[in-house]
């Protein structure tokens, strides 16, 4: 009996070994996805043109 309860123990704690490494990945895809974000992006370009146009501007 006690080689099933053991059994039965490290299938549950394998399971949700499983299912935590699954949501962690996922949370990383998607905080990866945010950071690639177009809004992101758009605000990165912002940035960058308004140092050329201020560059310019000097010249």
């Amino acid at each position: 009996m006690n080689v099933l309860l053991i059994h039965d123990r490290l299938h549950i704690k394998t399971l949700w070994e499983e299912k935590i490494t699954a949501q962690c990945q996922h949370a990383e895809r998607e905080e990866d996805r945010m950071n690639r974000s177009s809004l992101k992006l758009r605000a990165e370009w912002l940035v960058r043109l308004e140092n050329r146009t201020r560059h310019l501007k000097k010249l």
